[in-house]
This record gives C-alpha cells, sequence and structure tokens, in this order.
C-alpha cells in the first residue's frame, strides 16, 4: 500500500469512527435532558481532559435551540398559525436526523409529520397536489413534511414513474400552489440537504453494515445511488424552476451531520417571528385520601419481567 492509499484508508476509518460516534450521540440526545447534561459536562471535562469539546458545544446548542422551539411552538399556537417546512435531499443526506431533533421535545399534536408512502392507484389518478392538501396544517399547527410534492420533480422524474406532460404541468403548478398556500396563510419554507458523492456511498455502506439501519435501505436507495447523475441534473431543474421569492429553497450543507442540524433549526427559528409566552405557574393540587379506598393486590403474572 503506497503512502497516498495509506492516508486514504486512514481517512475512511476515521469517518467510519466519526459516523459511529453519531450514532451513540443519537442516543445520548433522545436520554438526556437539559439538566442532567448541564451536570454532567462539568463531571466529564473534570475527569477527561481529552473530551472533544466540538461534541459539547454541539448538545449545549442542540438543547438551547430546542428550548426556543419550544417557544415557537407556544408562539404558533398562540396566534393560531399555519407552518409547513419541507425536507428534501438525497437518500441518506440526513433530512430524518434534523426532522427527529425538531420534533424531539415538541409536542405531537402541535408539530406533526407527514411522510406519504407511495401513492396508491386511487391517488395516482387524482389532482397530484390532493393528497399532500389533506396534510397541511389547520391554526396553530406546524407540519414537516419528510419529502413532499417535490417527489415529482426529483425520484418520479428520474425513475420514469410520471411522463414528460405531467412532469412540465408539475413546475407550471407548482408556483401557483405555493402561492395560494401563502395567500392563505401558511408560512411555508423549503430546505434541500446536500450532500457529497462521496458522503453519500459512505453512509450507504455504514447502513449496510449497521444491522440496525438496514432498514433505511430500499431497492430505490440502491437505484438512486447508481442514478447520482441523473439526480443531480434533476435536482438542478427544480431549485431553478421552483426558487421563487414568495417561497425560495435554503440549502442546507450536510456533509458534517450535526453543523446541518444546528444550521437548519437555527435558520428555522429565524422565519417565525415568535415570542416568548408567559405561563400561568403550575400548581400541583393536594392528592385526596380516601380512608375507604383499598388497592387490590396485582396478579404477580401480569407484571413485565425485571430483567434489568
Amino acid at each position: 500500500m503506497n503512502p497516498n492509499q495509506a492516508a486514504e484508508r486512514r481517512e475512511y476509518e476515521r469517518r467510519i469512527y466519526a459516523e459511529m460516534l453519531d450514532s451513540f450521540d443519537e442516543e445520548l440526545e433522545m436520554e438526556i435532558d437539559d439538566d442532567r447534561m448541564n451536570h454532567l459536562f462539568p463531571t466529564v471535562n473534570g475527569d477527561n481532559p481529552n473530551t472533544d469539546v466540538s461534541r459539547q458545544l454541539y448538545f449545549r446548542e442542540l438543547f438551547r435551540l430546542q428550548g426556543e422551539l419550544v417557544k415557537l411552538q407556544d408562539w404558533v399556537v398562540h396566534k393560531k398559525l399555519k407552518v409547513v417546512v419541507l425536507f428534501e435531499g438525497r437518500d441518506a443526506a440526513g433530512k430524518g436526523g434534523v426532522i427527529k431533533r425538531i420534533t424531539q421535545r415538541l409536542n405531537p399534536r402541535v408539530c406533526r409529520v407527514a411522510a406519504l408512502p407511495a401513492p396508491s392507484e386511487r391517488e395516482r389518478s387524482q389532482w397530484y397536489f390532493q393528497r399532500y392538501v389533506s396534510h397541511l396544517p389547520a391554526g396553530g399547527e406546524i407540519v414537516l413534511f419528510d419529502r413532499s410534492w417535490y417527489n415529482r420533480a426529483g425520484v418520479e422524474k428520474v425513475m420514469g414513474f410520471c411522463d414528460d406532460e405531467e412532469y412540465e404541468e408539475f413546475f407550471r403548478t407548482v408556483p401557483e400552489f405555493e402561492k395560494m398556500l401563502i395567500r392563505s396563510g401558511i408560512i411555508l419554507i423549503k430546505y434541500w440537504f446536500s450532500i457529497t458523492d462521496d458522503e453519500q456511498h459512505l453512509r450507504f455502506m455504514m447502513r449496510i453494515q449497521d444491522p440496525l439501519k438496514q432498514w433505511k435501505l430500499s431497492p430505490m436507495d440502491m437505484e438512486s445511488r447508481r442514478l447520482w447523475e441523473q439526480y443531480t441534473k434533476a435536482k438542478e431543474t427544480m431549485l431553478e424552476r421552483t426558487h421563487i421569492a414568495e417561497a425560495p429553497w435554503r440549502i442546507v450543507e450536510a456533509v458534517d451531520k450535526k453543523k446541518a442540524r444546528l444550521n437548519c433549526i437555527h435558520h428555522l427559528l429565524t422565519q417565525v417571528p415568535y415570542e416568548e409566552i408567559e405561563r400561568e405557574t403550575v400548581v400541583l393540587p393536594d392528592r385526596v385520601h380516601n380512608p375507604d379506598y383499598l388497592r387490590n393486590p396485582v396478579p404477580p403474572e401480569m407484571f413485565v419481567p425485571n430483567v434489568y
């Protein structure tokens, strides 16, 4: 192995290790709340002088931004706003990761995710936008589209699921459709997650090797990998023809997952001016004790075994 090959191998191993750490971080994010993190970081820093400062910053900023998202959620409910956020990008670009961080601490009755499957035979006979309209928000709701009506400009075009006439009709219609949504009072925000050819290859390889993530790979994903260049051309056409003043595209550089998450959430917070809603002090009522109440015994076989 020559020096260049050795260097490439080391870089590849470094990136794999970083990917593994990121998987661990995802679990940590889901389990550790803000208060525990505040107590954990001083301990970690004291015990381990080699702690990665950037990871510490990532967690601190993520939790801070999620706190702001809660304030935004309260404002949306208070003002009966209607917010739609579209997340588009190549397979494995990190859309699901940022959606998970946005919704992680929000009320699912206020902020929900629309991730539509392939259209049914009946839906294929409808107006193209019809099945998306039913998922649009009412007042006081936020809807995050994990892929959206832009499927027609991407996967449907590249995979031949629509003909040229349907493709052109989409581009004629979508600007007017989005302007109509905005005139109806919907706040529409569109994100494209951008990764490199090399990064997608790495992430696909990690999914292949990780039993917990293999479910994320579909035959369509494999085909999208083979047709990278066709997807690039379709993306360029889509951005060129649907980047309108009323609903512009925002490109999220997503090779670095953590930066992409923080940058996207930070930008999202700037798109909906909000204020903190004053909450009434919550007082826990006294527990009512009834001297005649007797708790019935629970049969042992009904308990989940204490394995841990």
